[in-house]
């Protein structure tokens, strides 16, 4: 059976690297992108995607217009978003969660905890 698609949007290369190891590892197929821009790109060329997880801090196109333009197509009304980010205040969190996230996540996160937290969203 194959795993789940997952794809990492992140400006932060070592980031991606981290986490495409993390899930790897687990078995899930990884996809990455350097921005949100690039990660509609690959959300749209993708035959299937089942989980994002996306940083709020980059160039081009931010996490917060990211996650926006996922939302706005039907297609991706129900695909679990992850924030992966070091912006960790009340009203980032807020932001990232009315926009549509699933789950908020403060870097650097524990890969145990990352790990729980994609099972539970891929149910």
């Amino acid at each position: 059976m194959a795993k789940n698609n997952i794809l990492i949007v992140d400006d932060s290369k070592t980031v991606r690297n981290l986490v495409a190891f993390i899930l790897k590892k687990e078995g899930y197929k990884v996809t990455a992108a350097e921005n949100g821009l690039d990660g509609l790109e690959k959300l749209y060329s993708m035959e299937q995607v089942d989980l994002i997880i996306s940083d709020i801090n980059m160039p081009k196109m931010d996490g917060f217009t990211f996650i926006r333009h996922v939302r706005e197509q039907v297609l991706y009304r129900d695909l679990p978003i992850v924030v992966l980010s070091t912006e960790g205040q009340e009203k980032d969190i807020q932001q990232g969660l009315q926009l549509g996230a699933n789950l908020y996540m403060v870097k650097p996160a524990q890969p145990e905890k990352l790990l729980r937290n994609v099972k539970m969203l891929l149910g």
